[in-house]
């Protein structure tokens, strides 16, 4: 596919974006590996049959229309679906060769070393100082609580806008300040991995370049996995994507999320091997 196929503002998301050098995909350690994984909602089989691996320190992406059941997979990768009472998970999810379903895993401990930033900004009614400590006490994190949040606030970009005002409320801050807020609670019970569930897309373009910069700077310390409905996004920050798309379900009246295809993101934004994926990015469905 020429990149002359590409819209206009998916081959400025290429253009734009700036790596260190090139990588080769499967030369890194794996952190999360997906087996066969499938996510029913009662008799609903919403996600069917995902196979795939996360690599450390890259930015994974997530693509494909709306009820492709990207959202689905993310949460399958910290088991927030277990939240969820009807939702169940069939197949394997491993992270460093460990089953996160497995006999005797606990889903809270998942839940810190794997974090999760959510699409809308959700900081705590507490003080800055609090939305930030409050996850380390509740782990038992050991050391000097100043300093964590301290060092939280540095690497969520946000030290400097609020090392005056950290007993004024989480929720007094712009709606890209409370993210990134967010994003330092995240990092602040000290997670391996974090999911990232459409962060920006209740930002303005400013707040979102803020995002955008500080996953380059957060992946170098973090295995990061994205889900965007932003193309130029994805073009922009991710190493490798998947494209999702949904398939008539068994039952013939829903629709099932299908993995079509997983690769670098230089490859399927410029030459995908499915032409589903060509059509996607191409602005030809979807």
């Amino acid at each position: 596919m020429e990149t002359a196929t590409l819209t206009p503002i998916v081959q400025r998301g290429l253009r734009a974006r700036e790596r260190g050098g090139p990588f080769v995909p499967g030369e890194g350690r794996t952190v999360i590996e997906m087996a066969d994984l499938s996510v029913y909602y009662g008799d609903f089989r919403a996600v069917r049959d995902i196979s795939l691996k996360v690599e450390e320190h890259l930015i994974t992406a997530f693509i494909g229309p709306s009820g492709c059941g990207k959202t689905t997979v993310l949460r399958c990768l910290n088991r927030m679906n277990d939240l969820i009472e009807i939702a169940r998970v069939e197949g394997r999810v491993s992270y460093h060769g460990v089953d996160l379903y497995g006999k005797g895993i606990d889903p809270v401990e998942v839940r810190r070393r794997i974090g999760m930033v959510f699409q809308k900004p959700n900081p705590f009614p507490k003080s800055i100082y609090d939305n930030v400590s409050f996850g380390p006490k509740i782990a038992g994190i050991e050391g000097d609580m100043d300093e964590i949040v301290e060092l939280s606030l540095r690497k969520a970009a946000l030290w400097d806008e609020v090392k005056d005002r950290l007993k004024e409320s989480g929720m007094s801050l712009s709606g890209g300040q409370q993210q990134r807020l967010c994003i330092a609670r995240c990092i602040a019970v000290q997670p391996d991995v974090i999911l990232m569930d459409e962060p920006c897309s209740a930002l303005d373009p400013i707040a979102t370049a803020r995002i955008e910069d500080l996953m380059q700077e957060l992946k170098n310390d973090y295995s990061i996995v994205i889900v965007t409905h932003n193309m130029q996004q994805a073009a922009r920050v991710s190493d490798m994507t998947a494209f999702f798309t949904a398939e008539v379900a068994e039952s013939g009246d829903r629709r099932t999320g299908v993995l079509v295809e997983y690769d670098t993101t230089e490859k399927i934004f410029t030459n995908p091997s499915e032409e589903g994926t060509e059509n996607y990015v191409t602005g030809r469905f979807g």
